[in-house]
């Protein structure tokens, strides 16, 4: 049995204001039992990471972010460095989501260089891999998935570090999702190329989340399978009752 501890974790996006931010935390933390076995983990948007770094404090909950800049610092107009994040009481940074993929033209080399610096600020990394529809239509899923973990995780991976999110595209916000055999199918396919470029003990040990469309109704379904060690939660990541509800399902 694997001894990977669960780590539930939700991408809030461009959403909640700071005083949002602090109700949904201090709704989560309420919500939270003193059983629970999964790590939990809040991303907010960065105007909401120091009231709810405020908001949580003392309690369970950890804090991430959504991205970083690759640089320590700089003239970088618009951008937050990792080092910054970690001012700010992060312990995560989510890198490499399909959004800044598509929206900001990231590549697979900007990932992992934001990877590097996230490492060097002593950061956990949350790299996000997935395939579009077409690509997954065409057959090509397990190509893609392992050309970027190989080219967007560099060299330092550690389980300790690095936790990976499967995130296939054409499932996030959409509502719809693959079976769970098809999602452990391709988790252990990362594993596999995790094993292959790190060793045994970094591909048994780093996490790998599924996210696209998890929700109360089918959280426990996808939990239950070893392969899978979380999720990355968008949408019921912004309701308390749904983001506690798959806790719960952990």
């Amino acid at each position: 049995m694997s001894q990977r501890i669960t780590l539930i974790a939700g991408n809030w996006k461009m959403n909640n204001l700071a005083a949002d931010a602090v109700t949904l935390c201090k709704d989560i933390g309420s919500g939270l039992g003193s059983d629970t076995k999964a790590e939990v983990l809040v991303c907010p948007t960065f105007t909401a990471l120091i009231p709810a770094r405020d908001a949580i404090a003392g309690g369970a909950i950890k804090l991430g972010a959504q991205d970083c800049h690759a640089s320590e610092k700089g003239a970088h107009t618009g951008d937050v460095s990792a080092a910054m994040l970690k001012d700010a009481g992060c312990t995560y940074v989510i890198l490499g989501h399909s959004e800044r993929r598509t929206d900001h033209g990231e590549s697979d080399g900007d990932v992992a260089a934001k990877v590097a610096a996230v490492w060097g600020a002593s950061l956990k990394a949350i790299v996000c891999v997935g395939e579009t529809e077409t690509e997954r239509n065409n057959g090509s899923t397990t190509d893609v998935v392992s050309r970027q973990i190989e080219h967007s995780i560099p060299a330092g991976a550690t389980a300790d570090n690095l936790v990976v999110a499967y995130e296939p595209v054409w499932a996030i916000g959409t509502g719809r999702t693959p079976s769970v055999s098809d999602a452990s199918a391709v988790h252990a396919t990362i594993r596999d190329n995790l094993r292959r470029r790190f060793g045994d003990s970094v591909a048994d040990g780093t996490r790998i989340l599924y996210g696209g469309s998890m929700k109360p109704e089918n959280a426990a379904d996808f939990l239950a399978d070893t392969e899978i060690d979380g999720g990355l939660i968008g949408g019921a990541s912004l309701k308390a009752p749904d983001f506690l509800a798959i806790i719960n399902a952990a």
